[in-house]
């Protein structure tokens, strides 16, 4: 008889010669999607992806005419289907155009310009996001980032209005004025911490409110404002103050993205090639095994919150020289809070940092343009944000929701039910075999005696 797997005239080891590499190839690339099931970056992409469903969610919801058609969808469900996809068509792909290429412009200039701004509203995003970056690195939640925007955009403002220099020079001080201003406010924090073991959470949440009641106090302050009005403006920028426009009149980008650059690179050798560096990574790994290795835990507690202030802060001056060019109230937003979504989007790494800022600038720049042309609510953009936080904070719901393996390449857990199982069932049956042998009365027999 043959077996039933195998061809007739055909040996089993020629069998398995003929399936070696199929199964070889099936076994590397169930490795190779493993392997890529377990990255993060992998995690990433399907956060941003689950934000966009449940953004597109939203959006039919809020649309009337999607609610019309849901009324008899059961008479004709293709109406539904059809203008759900002509809504979120349109809103999607304005999104697209306000983001990164107006097909539909009437110029080429015009085109290209949504891509350009998505570059200006990114600047701040990433500088900060870079401060943020830095702190969770080393093992502290900088949640100041607000604040220090604030303060960096108060300072170089200041400076960019109140003195008269030359235009390099002017442009030097204020932008070096912003990052002082942000590393104060940082260090504040960071000394809190080193010294006393403050909390750096709750200190960096005071310095933001501090910092937004301070901005509006110095707002009523005419030495301050130098313009003599009763708005809580401060005066325009000098024009040798501000950051240079990198592609003419007809575009806002600044030098600030040149800046974001070269800062970028700038935290990936810091953190990657410096001592400081390794300090810096070493104390967010394990304070203690720091102490023990020599390294000044205390200085370096507070170097951290200090750069992390000063590029907060240096964004601060970025967004006021080279975007705002006077001070008010308002002046940073939300860009704090944002920046601590693109430090967690980013991973915490320079080059993820600045990627999610990119796209982060994107979401605003487009949501402008979805806005006006579909009448979606720019707050989806918010809604977007905030659910691709939530899914990056929680990697094992993203591995769930599209059954990745988990990190650690241990298998799920249904298989490692599956596992338990079959192992109790081969443990349970030499209990059982040995159960009827006493049930039968008669012991186990040696295998020479079950041979005679």
């Amino acid at each position: 008889m043959t077996d039933s797997g195998s061809q007739p005239g055909t040996s089993p080891a020629q069998t398995s010669k003929q399936e070696g590499p199929w199964a070889e190839a099936e076994g590397r690339l169930s490795r190779a999607l493993r392997d890529l099931g377990q990255t993060s970056w992998l995690v990433t992409v399907l956060s941003v992806v689950v934000a966009l469903v449940v953004g597109a969610v939203l959006i039919l919801g809020a649309n009337e005419q999607v609610q019309g058609s849901l009324s008899y969808f059961f008479a004709q469900p293709t109406d539904f289907l059809e203008t759900s996809f002509q809504v979120l068509r349109e809103a999607y792909s304005s999104l697209f155009r306000g983001a990164v290429f107006d097909w539909q412009a009437p110029s080429v200039e015009r085109a290209f310009r949504p891509l350009t701004e998505t570059m200006v509203y990114s600047v701040p995003l990433i500088l900060a996001g870079l401060g943020i970056a830095i702190g969770f690195r080393s093992g502290m939640l900088n949640i100041g980032g607000q604040g220090q925007i604030i303060l960096g955009a108060t300072s170089a403002g200041f400076l960019g209005y109140a003195l008269s220099l030359p235009v390099g020079l002017h442009v030097l001080l204020a932008v070096a004025g912003g990052i002082i201003g942000g590393a104060i406010w940082g260090g504040i924090a960071g000394v809190l911490k080193a010294r006393t073991g403050a909390n750096e959470v709750i200190v960096t949440i005071m310095l933001n409110n501090i910092a937004i009641y301070l901005l509006a106090w110095l707002l009523k302050q005419e030495w301050f404002k130098q313009t003599g009005s009763n708005q809580p403006l401060s005066s325009s920028v000098d024009d040798s103050a501000q950051l240079f426009s990198l592609l003419g009149p007809g575009f806002r980008l600044h030098a600030g993205f040149l800046i974001a650059i070269l800062a970028t690179v700038f935290v990936w050798w810091l953190l990657e090639r410096s001592t400081i560096g390794f300090e810096f990574r070493a104390i967010g790994e394990n304070p203690e095994a720091a102490r023990t290795a020599g390294i000044n835990v205390t200085k370096a507690t507070a170097l951290v919150l200090i750069v992390a202030g000063g590029l907060a802060g240096l964004g601060g001056a970025a967004h006021v020289l080279g975007t705002e060019y006077r001070v008010a109230g308002g002046i940073a937003g939300t860009l704090g809070f944002d920046a601590i979504t693109v430090a967690l989007l980013g991973r915490s790494k320079p080059l993820g940092t600045f990627l999610a800022g990119l796209l982060l600038g994107g979401l605003r720049a487009g949501g402008v343009l979805m806005q006006a042309q579909t009448g979606t609510p720019i707050d989806i953009v918010l809604v977007l944000q905030a659910v691709i936080v939530l899914m990056i904070a929680a990697p094992p719901l993203v591995r769930t929701i599209f059954f990745l393996p988990r990190a650690d390449g241990r298998p799920r857990l249904k298989k490692n039910r599956r596992r338990a199982q079959g192992a109790d069932a081969e443990d349970s049956a030499p209990r059982e075999s040995a159960l009827a042998t006493a049930d039968s009365g008669s012991a186990p027999t040696t295998t020479q005696e079950a041979d005679k």
